[in-house]
């Protein structure tokens, strides 16, 4: 077979050489150490947690070694393509932070490295496939999908591993006569590797992975398709020219590539390319109603969708810091010794990465909201949420049009030793305090002071004096309580309950319930404050009129 000529067959539009893209992509000039990472995702429409956790970590092994982070648009797959979905991605992940160095952006592409979109790159993977072909890598296939149909039934009836190989790749060993006449009849054809993998005995290979130590598999035997009819390339052929002329030092992708894994290895070898270290990370996993751990679906589980975060409101500062309590297994350690510190300080390695599968809590998540959106200024806060309603609350935008009102809500018990954490996300933030705009009854009055409730609001009203500073007006609640035969110490009551009808507490939440339709609300005396006296006087008296 002359090769020369299959290939000039195949390719005769290809006249630039590998040399030319060696030199057109040269190699990176970045500090010893640097890493370049990539994020590749797939324009389908759907971008999930997966990404934004692989995004992360690709994002902190580059920064912080003083590398490059870039995105890649893998958009091979015309059938799978989604109008819209590349901005739909850029966007998501610039709204948690994830910012890129090159790459595809949402006014075209910047870096020296592109095209960016994998649909652009066409001439440079047929120069690479042209190049194969000349040393006798791969070859044209014209099996028939029903010929392919057929290979599959027998290997399944004979239990054998299903693919191309030995017997089944039967046009491995076309003369350039047979060829010919098949490209001149126009029989569609594939472009094969043509796998060097003992398809008797494989011999076993290792990989060095970033989060798993040593892989050892048994190499390829596939003779696997490395660009489809249309002369477009499988992902398989693709990422290797890719990572390679990007010059990609590490590759952060799911477990479910580890049985690829043989395929690739043997494409990098026989284009000579330095193979990037590979960080195969486990499938994000959750435990289900029934106490059962499995990975989160699209199908069953919304959490999955980044859209889920923003369509609630969750702070991107929020979803980062707990992204990285399932990265590294010592980042939460490392939080307790630096409450205060920026993530951007946390050493983030893979070898801290868990490679069987982490654990997602979307409790916990919100216990770590929580600890976040304390520290965040109520400026800061306010501007987040009117952001977020103006995209998803657009009804609750007459609400949050008094900034000043606002800032005070936010600040209540938010300072001091001890600051309440009770706020969450967006949507949850405007429900929780709603009370302020509009009042509803959501609980009841506590059962010791329920038949009293008229006459704790009718002397509360009367006694109430907005100008009282907390001292004052806690006396006052106080006076009350003892009036009607409450307990003024809590543990007194506990101690001699048939003494006394309730006790203090029982009193003021009588008060908070007509004021905030709540029995747990931050401090009443700054609940008040905030509202003004019109406000807190019109409610006491509505709802003493109601009883």
């Amino acid at each position: 077979m002359d090769y020369n000529k299959l290939a000039e067959l195949l390719f005769p539009h290809i006249d630039k050489t590998p040399e030319y893209y060696e030199e057109h992509f040269p190699k990176r000039v970045l500090p010893e150490g640097a890493k370049v990472t990539r994020l590749g995702p797939s324009p389908t429409g759907f971008i999930h947690l997966g990404n934004l956790y692989g995004a992360f970590a690709d994002e902190r092994l580059a920064h912080q070694s003083g590398g490059v982070f870039y995105l890649r648009i893998e958009d091979t797959d015309d059938k799978r393509y989604v109008e819209g979905a590349v901005e739909t991605i850029i966007k998501s992940l610039d709204f948690f932070g994830i910012n890129f160095d090159e790459g595809a952006l949402l006014d075209g592409e910047t870096g020296s490295y592109g095209p960016y979109y994998q649909s652009r790159r066409g001439e440079i993977y047929q120069c690479f496939a042209k190049e194969m072909v000349k040393k006798g890598q791969a070859y044209p296939c014209f099996l028939t999908e029903d010929e392919i149909n057929e290979i599959r039934a027998y290997q399944e009836a004979n239990k054998l591993n299903p693919g191309i190989y030995g017997q089944f790749a039967k046009c491995r060993d076309m003369s350039l006569e047979e060829i010919q006449s098949k490209i001149d009849a126009g029989i569609p054809y594939v472009v094969r590797l043509k796998s060097d993998g003992n398809t008797d005995e494989p011999a076993h290979i290792s990989v060095e992975d970033g989060i798993r130590g040593e892989l050892s598999m048994p190499e390829n035997t596939q003779d696997t398709v490395i660009l489809k009819t249309n002369g477009i390339p499988t992902y398989h052929f693709a990422h290797v020219i890719d990572d390679h002329f990007m010059r990609t030092t590490h590759v952060v992708r799911g477990a479910e590539w580890i049985p690829s894994l043989p395929i690739h290895v043997e494409l990098f070898t026989k284009l000579g390319f330095e193979m990037p270290i590979f960080c195969h990370t486990g499938q994000l996993m959750k435990i289900d109603e029934e106490g059962n751990k499995r990975k989160l679906s699209k199908r069953k589980d919304p959490e999955l969708s980044l859209d889920y975060y923003r369509n609630e409101g969750y702070h991107p500062d929020a979803v980062r810091e707990y992204l990285l309590t399932i990265l590294n297994s010592n980042f939460e350690e490392w939080r307790i010794a630096n409450p205060d510190a920026p993530v951007s300080e946390f050493d983030f390695t893979v070898e801290k990465m868990n490679g069987g599968g982490a654990l997602f809590d979307l409790n916990k998540l919100e216990d770590v909201s929580k600890d976040v959106l304390v520290k965040i200024p109520s400026a800061t806060l306010y501007d987040f949420i009117k952001e977020w309603a103006e995209e998803f609350r657009t009804d609750m935008l007459p609400v949050l049009e008094d900034r000043a009102y606002w800032l005070k809500v936010l600040d209540l018990d938010r300072t001091g030793e001890k600051p309440r954490k009770d706020l969450i996300k967006a949507s949850q933030i405007i429900e929780y305090f709603k009370y302020f705009f509009e009042y509803t009854k959501q609980d009841e009055f506590p059962a010791e002071a329920a038949a009293d409730a008229n006459e704790i609001l009718t002397r509360y009203l009367d006694s109430y004096d907005h100008s009282d500073d907390q001292s004052g007006w806690f006396e006052k609640i106080r006076g009350i309580t003892a009036d009607l035969g409450y307990a003024v110490k809590p543990k007194d009551f506990k101690k001699h309950p048939e003494d006394y009808k309730g006790h203090v507490g029982h009193v003021s939440t009588v008060i908070r319930i007509a004021l905030t339709g709540r029995a747990q609300s931050p401090d009443i005396w700054e609940i008040q404050q905030i509202m003004g006296e019109e406000m807190v006087r019109d409610r006491i008296k509505k709802f003493i009129k109601e009883l």
